[in-house]
C-alpha cells in the first residue's frame, strides 16, 4: 500500500499583523523610500511609452509594491533573485540603479542589458538578479538549477523566485516544486497572486483558488499572507528564507495582492470593472503604508514629502539620463555578450 502523504505546515500571516512600532525606524523608512520609488518609476514609465520612447511590451508593477519590496528586504546580498516579465519593481526592490533600468527601456547602450533585453529582461549578476523571463513558468526550473547548484557547492545561498498565479497551471510549475522539495532545495517560491492571469479571473484559470495548497502535493511547506502590506510580507519571507537557508527546504508564499493598472499597457481591461479597480485604489498599499508611518511618529508629513521630492527628481534624471545615452551600434552582432563567439558577417558591416 503507498504510504499517505502528509499535509503542509500553513500559517496564514504567521498568526499576528506585525507592528510598525516594533521595526528599526530607518527600516521602515527605506521600504517606504522604496515603494515609491518603485510606483514612480513606473508611471514615468507609462508616460514614456505613451510618448513612443519606449516601445515593445510594458508590464507595469503598480499596486504590487508591497509583496516585492517586502519579500525582497528579506534577503542578503548573496541570495539569488529570479522574476517573470513585470520585472520593473524587483529590480528596484534589489537595488539597481534606475537611470540604465530606464536606459533598457529606451534601447540604449548604458542599459542594464546594453539596450538589447528591454523590459521583460532586467539583470545584473552583480546583485544575482538574474532578470525577468518573458515565458511563463520557464524560470522557475532556472531558478531551482541554480538552488541546486548552491547546495552542492555547500553554499548558504538563497534563491527567490517570483511568478504569477497563472504560472502556477503549467507542468514547470509543479516539476520545479517536485525537485526542490525532493532535494530539499534553498528555493522560495513566491505567486504573486493579483488575480487574474493576463485577463482571465483566478477561479476560471485554477481549480484551486487558494495557490499555497498545491504544495500539499509534494508535502511542502506553504503559507498565504497578505502582498498588499509591506510588513506582514517582509516577517513571512524572513520565516520562508530561514527555513530555506537552514536546510529544511523550500518553501511557497502566496502573496495576495492586486495590480492596479492593466497586464501590460496596450490592456483595454474589459474583464474587471472600474469599481472593481477603484475599491482596490481606496486601500493603496503605499498610502497605507504612509500614513502608518506618520501615525506611529516614524516619519513627519513633511518628511515623507521631502522623500518623494527626491524621488521624483531621481525619476526625471533617469528620463534625461536615457534621452542623452547613445543607441546600441550595430557592433554587438559580432562582439561577446550576445554571441559566445564572434559571427562572420556577409555582407559586411557598413564602415568596416
Amino acid at each position: 500500500m503507498a504510504q499517505k502523504t502528509a499535509q503542509p505546515d500553513v500559517a496564514r500571516n504567521g498568526g499576528g499583523k506585525p507592528s510598525a512600532a516594533e521595526h528599526d525606524h530607518e527600516l521602515l523608512t527605506e521600504l517606504f523610500r522604496q515603494m515609491v520609488l518603485i510606483r514612480r518609476f513606473e508611471e514615468k514609465c507609462q508616460e514614456m511609452y505613451t510618448k513612443a520612447k519606449i516601445g515593445g511590451f510594458l508590464h507595469l508593477y503598480i499596486g504590487e509594491e508591497a509583496t516585492g519590496v517586502g519579500a525582497v528586504s528579506a534577503l542578503r546580498p548573496e541570495d539569488h533573485i529570479f522574476t517573470h516579465y513585470r520585472d520593473h519593481g524587483h529590480a528596484i526592490a534589489r537595488g539597481l540603479d534606475i537611470n540604465p533600468l530606464m536606459a533598457e527601456l529606451f534601447g540604449k547602450v548604458t542599459g542594464t542589458s546594453k539596450g538589447l533585453g528591454g523590459s521583460m529582461h532586467f539583470a545584473e549578476a552583480e546583485k544575482h538578479f538574474w532578470g525577468g523571463y518573458a515565458i511563463v513558468g520557464s524560470h522557475l526550473l532556472l531558478a531551482v538549477g541554480v538552488a541546486l547548484g548552491m547546495k552542492m557547492q555547500n553554499k548558504a545561498s538563497v534563491v527567490m523566485v517570483f511568478f504569477g498565479d497563472g504560472a502556477t497551471n503549467g507542468g514547470e510549475f509543479y516539476e520545479a516544486l517536485n525537485f526542490a522539495q525532493l532535494w530539499k532545495l534553498p528555493v522560495v517560491f513566491v505567486c504573486e497572486n493579483n488575480l487574474y492571469a493576463m485577463g482571465t479571473p483566478l477561479e476560471v484559470h485554477s481549480s484551486v483558488t487558494e495557490i499555497y495548497r498545491k504544495a500539499c502535493a509534494f508535502d511542502m511547506t506553504a503559507e498565504r499572507v497578505d502582498g498588499n502590506d509591506v510588513l506582514v510580507m517582509r516577517e513571512a519571507a524572513l520565516r520562508a528564507v530561514e527555513h530555506a537557508r537552514s536546510g529544511q527546504g523550500p518553501v511557497l508564499l502566496e502573496a495576495m495582492t492586486y495590480r492596479f493598472r492593466g497586464h501590460s499597457a496596450q490592456d483595454t481591461q474589459k474583464y474587471r470593472t472600474k469599481e472593481d479597480v477603484e475599491k482596490y485604489r481606496s486601500t493603496d498599499p503605499i498610502e497605507v503604508f504612509r500614513r502608518t508611518l506618520i501615525d506611529d511618529g516614524v516619519l513627519t508629513e513633511e518628511q515623507a514629502r521631502a522623500i518623494e521630492s527626491r524621488i521624483d527628481d531621481q525619476v526625471e534624471e533617469s528620463v534625461r539620463f536615457s534621452e542623452e545615452s547613445p543607441e546600441p551600434g550595430v557592433e554587438w552582432i559580432k562582439q561577446s555578450g550576445v554571441y559566445a563567439e564572434a559571427i562572420a558577417v556577409d555582407p559586411p558591416i557598413h564602415g568596416e
